[in-house]
């Protein structure tokens, strides 16, 4: 398909030229053979013209050389492509090349000189015969020095009107692709076409692009797989389906993968409706673009009858989980959010996004531990808040199996246990323990230090009838700190290697929004003594996501490496998120299940129980030994791994 009218108008003249050029890349071979067809002709009649003078040169010649030279062009067009003269790229020719081109000219000059001489033919010239090889040579490599010195001189010229040349490959064709033309063009893109499985939009223009096909003319397109392709006619692979399923996303994705090239996408669906960004904005690929399931979709009405016009207090509320839980209580419009969070930098961080962003919504930052009884206390009943989300924890796994296994128990049990109290003394109405996956038959003191806080959040409810306590449980999040995906994008702009500590790792994933929205529903639908559980899909490969982001990031596996380090202490090639004897009940939203939370080894259901347990929790001190034999006789199904 030709380039429009409207959108080589809307270009500068280099980038006219460029797209041009880039788009008769997708022809290349054909091409460069008519072309060099061409040059054995011109070169023909210029060794005529040397040979017999400007008077003579096309009047001597025989009746049949045009049949002569018409067979002369066929023989040297097999032994071009024979050769793979076709597949060059001139821009990229050198000292390999001319070797080919000479090759090809011997063969093919050896093989016509002997089938005229064979034929009798003696009215072409023996010296044409002789010197057309040689000129024929020179014409080649002097037009493909010219093609060269053409196109760096244009490189050059469209760098000094500002910078990088970048060439797109948009894949989608819809609303989205429409308003991403003219930002992308305001910015200095040149957009080479646009790519759609609907076939009612294949063949039609966009904006001045064409719609050269359905999505799986992308690798052909881009010339993936081939180790003579011309990467330069494409730089880039955007993805523009804001509004397409997890799924279609997901291929469109892998496709643009294949290609080997860099892939931006545009932002999606949620972030255009909620106004955070812009369509003309490109990005990166994000973890939840990975995820490759529809995400759950929640009853946002009963959240806004939970938190609307009411006081919230986020714990941790710095943290990746608890800053997207005040993001998201914040779009509801509460009376007051108090945030609570141990680092000062992480709390001045949170206040001033939320103040720039929800500027009508009373912010209270305060900087406190949620192990001091006292200070929690006092701090509930000054703010009675209504609902309170525990998002304040030690979570990393490693870190915590070391010599901080006291301090995950103080924070995580301790933390838990002093604020669910301050909660209930202060008539609280919802409290939202965050648990983990990992708290299901733990191997690690992170996980069995959670389970013993669920057991903490059991042991309460049965006491204070007047708050309902409740915990979520989900899977590992994308994206947040001290997760997989930070750590494997920082490793691929290091230059590699990425690091997986074992190939048949798996875990379930979700985003922190999904997070952040079940903590919600928990609050609004669960009862006391409950533990809401994500059904999230199929678990996922952690050596697969780390492949996934080099291939999206224009890198192979060959460049950047994957090496598995070993399983950490305390690691499990997999998690569950329901114990065997764990029971599960409906609710009335889909995909979100209860589980209720068995007692523990211990019985700590009565006020005597769990006050010698918390006694027993404060006395270990720093004493990380001491913690794990706690955690062992508190959660009777912790395993620590051998050492």
């Amino acid at each position: 398909m030709t380039p429009s009218p409207e959108s080589m108008s809307a270009l500068g003249p280099w980038h006219r030229l460029d797209l041009l050029l880039a788009r008769l890349r997708r022809r290349r071979e054909p091409l460069t053979l008519l072309v060099d067809a061409l040059v054995v002709v011109v070169c023909w009649n210029a060794t005529y013209l040397f040979r017999l003078g400007f008077e003579r040169w096309f009047a001597a010649r025989a009746d049949y050389d045009v049949l002569v030279l018409a067979g002369v062009v066929a023989v040297y067009a097999a032994a071009f492509s024979l050769l793979g003269v076709p597949k060059g790229l001139w821009r990229f020719s050198g000292f390999g090349e001319v070797q080919r081109f000479a090759l090809a000219c011997m063969l093919a000059g050896g093989v016509s000189a002997g089938v005229i001489i064979a034929l009798g033919l003696v009215k072409i010239p023996r010296s044409v015969l002789a010197l057309h090889p040689i000129v024929t040579l020179m014409g080649l490599a002097l037009v493909r020095l010219l093609y060269r010195m053409v196109y760096e001189h244009l490189r050059s010229r469209i760098a000094g009107q500002g910078g990088e040349v970048r060439r797109a490959v948009v894949l989608g064709a819809g609303a989205a692709a429409r308003l991403l033309l003219a930002g992308l063009r305001a910015q200095g893109w040149v957009v080479l076409g646009l790519l759609d499985d609907d076939a009612g939009k294949q063949g039609a223009v966009v904006a001045g692009v064409p719609v050269l096909g359905p999505l799986e003319m992308l690798p052909r397109l881009a010339g993936a797989g081939s180790q003579h392709s011309d990467a330069s006619a494409a730089t880039h692979v955007v993805v523009a389906m804001p509004s397409a399923t997890r799924a279609q996303r997901r291929r469109a994705l892998d496709l643009a993968a294949a290609t080997g090239l860099p892939v931006l996408t545009v932002p999606s669906a949620d972030e255009l409706r909620t106004g955070t960004a812009r369509i003309e904005r490109l990005r990166d690929i994000e973890p939840d673009d990975l995820l490759g399931r529809e995400p759950v979709v929640l009853d946002d009405a009963g959240v806004a009858a939970t938190l609307r016009g009411r006081v919230v207090l986020v714990t941790g509320a710095g943290g990746s989980i608890g800053s997207e839980l005040c993001r998201q209580v914040a779009r509801f419009g509460p009376a007051r959010l108090v945030l609570l969070e141990l680092s000062e930098f992480n709390l001045y961080t949170i206040e001033q996004e939320l103040a720039a962003a929800f500027p009508h919504v009373a912010l209270e930052p305060l900087i406190g531990d949620v192990k001091d009884a006292a200070w929690m206390q006092a701090l509930c009943a000054r703010w009675r808040p209504a609902v309170v989300f525990h998002a304040a924890a030690y979570k990393h796994v490693p870190l915590m199996e070391g010599a901080n296994a006291a301090a995950a128990l103080a924070n995580n049990v301790l933390g838990t246990c002093r604020t669910a109290e301050a909660a209930a003394l202060a008539g609280v109405e919802r409290f939202v323990l965050i648990s983990t996956d990992k708290a299901v038959n733990p191997t690690n003191v992170m996980g069995a230090s959670k389970r013993a806080a669920e057991q903490v959040i059991t042991a309460l409810a049965a006491r204070h009838a007047g708050t309902r306590f409740m915990a979520v449980r989900f899977g590992n999040v994308l994206g947040s700190s001290g997760s997989v995906i930070p750590r494997f994008k920082e490793q691929i702009a290091r230059g590699g290697p990425v690091t997986v500590t074992h190939p048949d790792i798996i875990r379930y994933f979700m985003t922190i929004p999904e997070a952040a929205r079940l903590v919600l529903q928990a609050a609004a639908v669960g009862e006391s003594g409950q533990v809401m559980v994500l059904d999230m899909g199929e678990p996922v490969r952690i050596v697969d996501l780390a492949r996934d982001l080099i291939r999206l990031s224009g890198h192979t596996t060959d460049e950047i490496a994957i090496e598995f380090t070993g399983l950490r202490p305390g690691e499990k090639l997999y998690e569950e998120l329901l114990a065997d004897t764990e029971a599960t009940l409906p609710t009335t939203v889909q995909r979100l299940r209860v589980a209720r939370i068995a007692a523990g080894g211990d019985d700590v259901d009565d006020a005597a129980a769990l006050a010698a347990w918390i006694a027993r929790t404060e006395a270990v001190g720093s004493d990380d030994t001491a913690a794990r034999a706690l955690l062992r006789g508190w959660v009777p199904e912790y395993r620590p791994p051998a050492p």
